[in-house]
């Protein structure tokens, strides 16, 4: 009998596991030592709420799945009836197939025919890749057709630290600008962070705070990493994802209206352009004929030292 995901891609590194599936080349398990590092989804499951999906060719909503490319109207299908939208790309139940594959490593690739909506042709690959610091995940689109086309990637990961909800976890976040969204869940303007409850550039407790929210203007590293730390302050577990420069969009989700999730885990997903792009046009990628965009990130099992008050740690 065929599982509802499709072929179970194992590969482990250490005492660190991974399950890619065959359905949507996403992500369904990453445990370390036996715990499990992300919210997943069972072998005989269909993946629920975007768990580990991957978002392409747009992540997010597109508003009544419609949108203008090089003076042309396109129409995809929608998929959010009940907001009228189109939601997170086309290749989410597609079947991929695995390429380069080694122990602790794994390429899953498909190609995108052009169709109704979206008649662009695109290769993608993705490798997942396990080593001694966690796993990374590197995605490369390249145009197949004749024609430049529009293109946006992200992915839906849910972080868990074994808690029973998500309040008790203090959450550090690049973010320096939040989104609002309208009821549709569409952009509808932008505010600085800055003495806001969606302020967590200095970790804090997560609490009551509701989030469905896209961030941007992202802290990063020398290496220009941005990252996303989440750690249970009793037992002191922690960990970290993070993002590179091709990633400028973060949404973070609570998943409040989600019964499967409800606060259990957090939703990190790390996007190159925010919902609507393919309206908007902000930060859409158009990738001329024979040209590819390669972004990754990654997740970072991590073990936190305190060295000061409740509310302040170093994750090293």
């Amino acid at each position: 009998m065929t599982r509802p995901s499709g072929e179970q891609v194992e590969i482990s590194h250490g005492d660190q596991r991974v399950v890619v599936v065959e359905v949507g080349g996403g992500l369904r398990t990453y445990s370390v030592a036996g715990r499990a590092v992300l919210d997943g989804y069972g072998a005989d499951e269909m993946s629920r709420s975007g768990r580990g999906q991957v978002l392409i060719p747009w992540p997010n909503r597109l508003e009544d799945g419609s949108y203008e490319f090089a003076g042309r109207r396109h129409q995809v299908p929608i998929d959010e009836p009940e907001k009228n939208n189109a939601i997170h790309g086309l290749v989410r139940w597609a079947s991929w197939t695995v390429g380069r594959r080694r122990p602790e490593s794994v390429v899953m690739e498909h190609l995108l025919h052009p169709r109704p909506g979206y008649p662009f042709s695109l290769a993608l690959s993705i490798e997942y890749a396990l080593s001694d610091t966690g796993l990374s995940v590197t995605t490369t689109a390249t145009n197949r057709g004749p024609d430049p086309c529009p293109y946006g990637c992200g992915s839906h990961p849910y972080l868990a630290l074994g808690t029973e909800r998500i309040d008790s976890l203090l959450l550090r976040a690049p973010g320096g600008t939040v989104l609002s969204s309208d009821e549709r869940g569409l952009p509808s303007g932008r505010s600085p962070v800055e003495g806001t409850e969606y302020d967590f550039r200095r970790p804090r407790l997560i609490g009551a705070t509701r989030l469905d929210s896209c961030f941007t203007d992202l802290e990063r590293d020398a290496d220009g990493l941005a990252h996303v730390r989440i750690e249970d302050p009793e037992s002191r577990k922690a960990l970290a994802l993070w993002a590179d420069n091709r990633y400028g969009y973060l949404m973070l989700f609570t998943g409040d209206p989600l019964p499967d999730v409800n606060r259990r885990s957090l939703a990190v997903e790390p996007m190159s352009c925010p919902p609507n792009a393919f309206r908007s046009g902000e930060a859409l990628i158009r990738l001329a004929p024979g040209a590819s965009f390669t972004s990754s990130w990654g997740i970072a099992p991590r073990t936190a030292r305190r060295v000061g008050p409740r509310s302040n740690f170093q994750f090293g």
